[in-house]
């Protein structure tokens, strides 16, 4: 790792509160009988139920939802054997994984214990507390006989995700990779070069698929596991070989097959030639594989390649796996997860990949079009499909198995239930970071003055989500950034006053002139207006020596976005400009408009409003379903307000009768469609919950959207603004860094959109 990425590392694992993870109340607690519910006298009661029917505790308890990851930190990621306390930090990332990926609650366990005996019984001894055990970073070959013994003493889902999870995922690729090729797996030559536990597992899956032992070919540290060698454990000896071939160079000839979980360049691409025709190479190692891509592809462009990296095509990624085995497994009360749970997951993850793509992850992932094929065997990580497709296949296959105490007999009822939980995930905050670093935008900061701002230039200049222009006195910042060793080099830092800018000073007055001479602006006016930030941010903007800009932490919001009106204008055809919040919640993304720019709003305004938003939502890829929120429902209580609002309603429908708009209504109805099913049928939101609200002024809206976010905890985007000509956008006041990241991505997109729309194409990527 760089030296920036390490000091990020340390940072983001130490700032505020330290680790990943906290445990939260799920019920009330803020009155005396609350407290008295909770806890004695009313505690009682569930734990005389439970007593009596022991299977009661997934009833009234956390267990059922709540999994182990438990870790002796013997073989830490790639880092060995460094100790319990030294792998708390990764335990923790994987119960973040879990709740992200599965809404499953994760306490992490480190056990300072080596003795297989005394971590068993130590393992056993707590496992009433948990729904599922992850078994995670214990080294071969004690992993193989402490899983079989804890899987054996228990009757809930146990996993060791390092053997199982890179085996399941990597046999979803197989499968898919055989499709293509047309072999038979029965007549696969496998070699795999690695002997640990993780190889050891993908062997024994493949072998489950119906690859002969007689074909795999398993090489070590020494050379090829073959039956005359006397250093052999009962685990290598397994695949050990009779066939004459000692090196993997001399095992990769005519071979079908390379799964490699060893070393860096173990692959040389003359033996990669010595393969058979159409061959599957699977480079597990971390971070660089066995054989680079681009060497493997220059070497045979006949090959399907997988490996760990995300920078490549058919990542391998343990996320793929584990939280949607240990998801469906849970939910039906499995007692174990066995053979037939993995097969179904990984017969699911291939299938998956065969579906048509979702535009989400085109874009996520900076595709046009991703499709079944060499370069698409598995699906991505983010594709919020994989907790629909691979729970359920598990959760069935723990069914058919007879492993399971709690059938579902609703199939469409749970995955509802899933669907629900995706909110979780915040996708949306994900997309936007990673489409903007895959089209890379010049963004001025025009409050650079600032350690936030210097920070958050730090973060999307070497994270490359977009290229950072600061704006200010060229000494202070540069003091900024060596006083906290922020890492800018290269940086471009313009200080607008400064004589060494008087000719692009000179420039900019003469176009501002142009633009506002008859607004009583006269040359000498112009070029003292230039001088400042916000002047010649949008300035840059408007001549393409930028493609967007941030602006506001330190000051006024007017103060901001009137000279960005001046110098750059608003859309053609547009009335005015408006302002949306993103909110990212545990329920999903919302979008408020206008919470930011117009105060009272006419209906005219109302109506562009809309327009202007549900344009931005869709820049998104997310089909807008709009509400227009009041005190009244539907006539319920007359005003002028949601007059004006049912008015701007009717307009709608009638000009825009594709678009999904309602109102005037409640917040509540709006986002419950069972109440307009039963009180308001007719409502075009009957169907499903508004994601936009249309405020009726200002006052409305501001307060509403701080409210979530001091009250709710809920992520903040904005705002964004709706209507400029080109990318301009504002900060709120004292903005976290990450919430400065956050609108460099969103005006990185914005300014994507924009040249779209200049180029006269009709969507933007």
């Amino acid at each position: 790792m760089d030296n920036l990425f390490s000091k990020q590392a340390l940072e983001y694992h130490s700032q505020g509160r330290p680790g990943k993870l906290e445990v939260i109340p799920t019920k009330p607690y803020s009155t005396q009988k609350d407290l008295s519910l909770a806890y004695t006298p009313g505690v009682a009661k569930p734990c005389l139920e439970i007593k009596a029917n022991p299977d009661d505790v997934y009833k009234y308890t956390m267990k059922g939802n709540l999994v182990a990851v438990i870790s002796n930190g013997t073989a830490v990621l790639g880092l060995g054997d460094i100790g319990p306390e030294a792998g708390k930090p990764v335990m923790e990332g994987k119960g973040l994984l879990f709740k992200v990926f599965a809404d499953l609650d994760v306490f992490d366990i480190e056990i300072n214990e080596k003795d297989i005996d005394k971590f068993v019984q130590t393992v056993v001894a707590i496992a009433p507390t948990f729904g599922g055990i992850n078994l995670e970073d214990i080294k071969a070959p004690e992993c193989f006989e402490i899983e079989d013994r804890i899987k054996e003493a228990l009757d809930i889902p146990v996993m060791h995700d390092d053997q199982h999870g890179t085996a399941i995922i990597t046999a979803a690729g197989l499968l898919n990779a055989l499709e293509i090729t047309g072999k038979k797996i029965e007549n696969l030559k496998v070699v795999v070069n690695g002997a640990g536990a993780s190889a050891i597992s993908c062997t024994r899956l493949y072998l489950a698929l119906g690859v002969k032992r007689e074909n795999v070919t398993m090489v070590d540290t020494k050379g090829v596991l073959r039956s005359d060698r006397t250093d052999l454990n009962k685990y290598k000896r397994f695949f050990a070989t009779d066939r004459d071939v000692h090196t993997l160079e001399e095992a990769l000839a005519g071979a079908d097959m390379f799964l490699g979980l060893s070393a860096a360049g173990a692959l040389k691409k003359e033996w990669l030639k010595t393969m058979a025709d159409h061959p599957v190479v699977f480079a597990m190692a971390n971070p660089i594989p066995e054989i680079l891509y681009d060497d493997a592809v220059e070497a045979r462009e006949d090959i399907i390649m997988a490996t760990g990296r995300s920078d490549y095509p058919n990542q391998v990624n343990n996320v793929l796996g584990f939280p949607f085995i240990f998801r469906g497994a849970m939910d039906v009360m499995s007692t174990k997860i066995n053979e037939e749970m993995k097969l179904a997951a990984a017969h699911a993850l291939a299938a998956l990949a065969k579906e048509p793509v979702p535009e989400e992850v085109n874009i996520a992932y900076a595709h046009k079009n991703l499709k079944f094929g060499k370069e698409y065997i598995i699906p991505k990580p983010l594709d919020p499909r994989l907790i629909l497709w691979v729970a359920p296949a598990v959760a069935k296959a723990a069914m058919d198995s007879g492993v399971a105490r709690r059938p579902i007999t609703n199939w469409d009822a749970y995955k509802d239930e899933l669907s629900k939980r995706m909110g979780l995930s915040n996708p949306l905050t994900r997309q936007i970071r990673t489409r903007a670093a895959h089209d890379i935008q010049k963004v001025v900061f025009a409050q650079a003055e600032n350690y936030n701002m210097c920070k958050a230039a730090e973060i999307v200049m070497n994270e490359r989500l977009a290229m950072p222009i600061l704006l200010g006195n060229v000494a202070r910042i540069k003091k900024i950034i060596q006083d906290n060793e922020l890492e800018l080099e290269g940086v471009e830092i313009i200080d607008p006053r400064s004589d060494q800018e008087q000719a692009r000073r000179h420039q900019f007055a003469q176009i501002l002139y142009e633009k506002r001479q008859r607004f009583g602006v006269t040359v000498p006016t112009a070029e003292e207006q230039l001088i400042h930030r916000n002047y010649f941010a949008p300035m840059m903007v408007e001549t393409g020596q930028a493609d967007a800009m941030i602006s506001g932490l330190v000051r006024n919001y007017p103060d901001t976005l009137n000279p960005a009106i001046e110098v750059i204008g608003k859309k053609p055809g547009a009335r005015l400009v408006s302002g949306m919040y993103i909110i990212n919640s545990k329920k999903g993304s919302f979008f408020f408009a206008d919470c930011s720019v117009n105060k009272n709003p006419t209906m005219e305004d109302l109506i562009e409003i809309t327009l202007q938003t549900v344009y931005a939502v869709e820049q998104f890829k997310i089909k807008p379903r709009v509400a227009f929120v009041s005190y009244s429902n539907f006539g319920s209580n007359p005003g002028r307000v949601p007059d004006m609002q049912r008015d701007a309603v009717a307009y709608l429908h009638k000009h825009y009768p594709n678009l999904v708009v309602d109102g005037e209504m409640q917040v509540n109805v709006a986002l419950d469609p069972e109440i307009q099913k039963e009180h308001f049928p007719f409502s075009k939101l009957a169907d499903g919950p508004a994601n936009v609200f249309i405020f009726p002024y200002l006052t409305a809206g501001n307060i509403a959207y701080k409210l979530l976010q001091v009250i709710a905890d809920a992520e903040v985007i904005g705002p964004v603004i709706n209507g400029m000509n080109k990318s301009v956008h504002v900060l709120q006041i004292g903005s976290t860094v990450t919430e400065i990241v956050n609108m460099v991505c969103v005006s990185a997109i914005d300014a994507m959109c924009v040249k779209a729309r200049m180029a006269g194409e009709e969507r933007c990527r």
